[in-house]
């Protein structure tokens, strides 16, 4: 078994993406392929599955939770993933970076938590 965190998923169209833990390329995932409530499938999700050649390349299957995602706060009760606001994100993210660098200048500091605010986005963790 691999582990790895989902990338995205597409409910409606059915399919999406993980990203292996080992890293490499990320690997098709299949709602069919799933062993777990499609609602829980989201950004973040961490998952363990096996890794079969499909017809376009490396595809998921047997896809179920990780066994520590199963008691990580990450996931609300109800099976959703968390969201955030942007300021909550951009308040976040700016005290994180001031602990861990406190030697990066303010233009450092904005640039990294603009980029990190782009890859919120693009993974469903922020709303508007």
């Amino acid at each position: 078994m691999i582990t790895g965190r989902v990338v995205r998923f597409d409910g409606a169209r059915g399919y999406g993406f993980i990203a292996p833990d080992t890293g490499g390329e990320d690997v098709f995932l299949h709602v069919n392929d799933v062993l777990l409530p499609e609602s829980q499938l989201c950004s973040g999700l961490e998952v363990e599955f096996e890794v079969e050649d499909g017809d376009r390349g490396l595809k998921a299957s047997s896809v179920r939770l990780a066994p520590r995602a199963a008691v990580s706060t990450a996931s609300a009760a109800d099976g959703t993933c968390e969201v955030f606001s942007k300021m909550e994100f951009t308040r976040d993210v700016t005290e994180l970076l001031l602990t861990a660098g406190p030697q990066l200048s303010a233009q450092q500091l904005v640039s990294i938590r603009r980029e990190l605010l782009k890859f919120a986005e693009s993974h469903g963790w922020i709303e508007d």
